[in-house]
């Protein structure tokens, strides 16, 4: 992402994901379907940093939450189709639509920008400035003028660092960078807030819910329930939330949205332990499958409208440029960390201490998280993301400041180039 763009690092990032599905298609035995999806899951780690990145970097503040949410919307889409497909079709079709989709996608990519902030990030104003313009014509020309500004400061520090080439003053001057880096509040501070949003979302319950449906609707709706049918309304449930919520999004504060949906979810996690816990010991009155049903699909609301989404959404806004490529993929490591742990961990906490027991200990990490991300998240919604990286770094540079950090070298080797890229 950093060294060869947005783009390419797009297109690698689909190649395994379709040798993996053609792989699934004609695998005659279990090590060809663990070797597939090996290759699927090196793909999803790519595309989990770049996909946020990437449409933060494409799209207008007013938009980028909705389309941010696409992405969760896309996954639901996803959920929905493969389950529906591999239970009335068989696997092997299912994996040959998604190698298609793959395939698709391959093509919308080979057809697509650069993103205009890399381009500004390496130089190349007069094509970043072009981009920019396609992708949201004439109306945010502060927001490109301040990307080119920002990237000839950065620029201007690194020409003048690669100016001495021994191999030593290099290893040390990598050496401060990186010591500099990580103390810098920009680098730190998303990191931190990405960790727990990223727990938060792996621990709000999508991945067990897919990967352990039927086990959980045993529990709490019963073991005589039509489970397919079931599957597929909470499947369908999630798309019609997921897209209500693209249209919320844009009227919606983002703290806002992650309080109110992540207590939802809590809430769900907690009505869910108590009610299955009363069933199990007797203790209710009365019961019938609807309530279990229910319960499931409010769980479902909060996953599709908040703790899936909102983590995607908020990652494509809170990274700084110069790190959107180290911090982006530091961070993205918890999500696969906690997708292990959810989707290791559930069977032997449902063996031990139940679904009580382990829907209480999934709403209380989600709660820790939340706890945190409110205390720490600032408010992203409509801002550009110079705006957020200068609130990070604590404070605005001044267009005086800005200029005084430029030398006069620099300004005259850069003459010509900033005619065309004028300062604030």
């Amino acid at each position: 992402m950093a060294k060869s763009g947005r783009k390419l690092a797009n297109l690698i990032s689909i190649l395994p994901m379709l040798v993996g599905w053609f792989s699934i298609l004609l695998a005659t035995s279990v090590t060809g379907l663990l070797l597939a999806r090996f290759l699927q899951g090196v793909s999803m780690g790519m595309i989990a940093t770049l996909g946020p990145v990437l449409i933060g970097e494409y799209t207008s503040p007013k938009n980028r939450g909705a389309f941010l949410m696409t992405l969760s919307l896309a996954i639901a889409i996803g959920v929905l189709t493969v389950h529906t497909v591999g239970s009335y079709f068989g696997w092997q079709t299912a994996a040959l639509l998604c190698a298609f989709i793959s395939f698709i996608n391959l093509l919308i990519v080979i057809n697509c920008p650069e993103s205009p902030s890399w381009l500004a990030d390496q130089g190349r104003y007069d094509e970043c400035k072009r981009v920019f313009r396609w992708l949201r014509g004439d109306d945010e020309e502060e927001e490109l003028h301040s990307m080119i500004d920002t990237s000839l400061v950065i620029r201007e520090s690194k020409e003048d660092g690669e100016a001495k080439d021994s191999f030593t003053w290099k290893v040390k001057s990598g050496l401060v960078y990186l010591n500099e880096t990580v103390r810098k509040r920009q680098f730190y501070k998303p990191i931190f807030i990405m960790m727990h949003l990223y727990t938060l979302g792996q621990w709000g319950g999508a991945n067990v819910m897919s990967a352990y449906t039927t086990k959980i609707l045993e529990n709490v709706v019963g073991p005589n329930a039509i489970f397919g049918l079931i599957i597929i309304s909470l499947g369908t449930q999630r798309i019609i939330s997921n897209s209500s919520a693209v249209y919320v999004i844009k009227k919606i504060r983002r703290r806002t949205m992650l309080l109110t949906t992540t207590l939802i979810n809590i809430s769900a996690y907690l009505t869910i332990a108590g009610y299955t816990y009363a069933k199990i010991n007797g203790y209710l009155p009365f019961d019938h499958p609807l309530i279990g049903i229910i319960l499931c699909h409010i769980h479902m609301f909060s996953i599709a409208t908040g703790t899936v989404p909102l983590p995607l959404i908020i990652a494509g806004e809170l990274f700084p440029l110069e790190y959107r490529s180290l911090a982006g993929g530091i961070s993205v490591l918890f999500v696969s960390i906690n997708l292990f742990l959810t989707v290791k961990t559930l069977p032997y906490l449902f063996a031990t201490i139940g679904l009580p027991g382990a829907y209480c200990i999934y709403a209380g990490v989600v709660a820790y998280c939340l706890v945190v991300c409110w205390m720490v998240l600032p408010e992203t919604k409509d801002r550009t993301l110079q705006d957020i990286e200068e609130e990070f770094m604590g404070r605005p540079l001044s267009p005086e400041e800005l200029m005084s950090t430029l030398s006069l070298t620099s300004l005259k080797h850069n003459t010509d180039r900033r005619c065309s890229a004028p300062m604030i």
